[in-house]
């Protein structure tokens, strides 16, 4: 298979790190609300550079009022700073209590895609639809969702350019983007 991309952030450095860092993917996936998808999915590069690495248990280890100044520095990483970096904490302590601090454990120790978006779900600052898509990312853009993500992803695992984990290319970001517009216009979501 040939190397992963994930052109969403408009910057290749960003971009190339959610492909390479479990973490950063998920950090980036959690801040993917009320704010511009590039931004959100730049988040995690912005976090490791004013922290200087990004790891799990460094993290969850942070003292959350130090946590929150780091995202509350101009500019601010999300929309909402305070309120996404106790999610990125819980986040981060969630996955060094279930996983060892290795995210792709998430992913990686099993062949049952119901497993992964059970797991997906149970983390802080994910709900049903946020896990869908992060499947779906997993297994369209990373291959590495286990065999039949696609029914387990629904709807996400259909061809229709409709969240993150249809972007393939820039021209695949402005088709997700035309269609979510549209679709805010008939006052329908993603899942319609």
């Amino acid at each position: 298979m040939a190397r992963a991309t994930f052109p969403v952030t408009g910057d290749p450095t960003a971009d190339r790190l959610l492909v390479d860092d479990p973490l950063a993917l998920l950090i980036g996936m959690l801040l993917d609300q009320q704010v511009p998808m590039e931004w959100a999915f730049k988040g995690p590069a912005t976090l490791q550079a004013r922290l200087g690495g990004l790891d799990a248990a460094a993290i969850a280890g942070m003292d959350p009022d130090e946590l929150d100044r780091v995202f509350r520095e101009k500019p601010a990483l999300h929309r909402y700073p305070g309120s996404m970096a106790k999610r990125t904490h819980a986040l981060c302590a969630h996955v060094v209590a279930e996983y060892g601090g290795d995210p792709s454990r998430i992913w990686k120790r099993t062949s049952d895609p119901q497993v992964v978006l059970d797991r997906l779900r149970a983390l802080p600052g994910y709900g049903d639809e946020k896990a869908r898509i992060l499947l779906a990312v997993l297994g369209k853009r990373f291959g590495k969702a286990p065999p039949g993500w696609e029914a387990v992803a629904v709807p996400f695992g259909d061809e229709q350019p409709r969240s993150v984990a249809d972007i393939s290319s820039r021209e695949a970001f402005d088709k997700v983007r035309a269609w979510k517009q549209a679709q805010k216009a008939k006052g329908k979501s993603k899942t319609d």
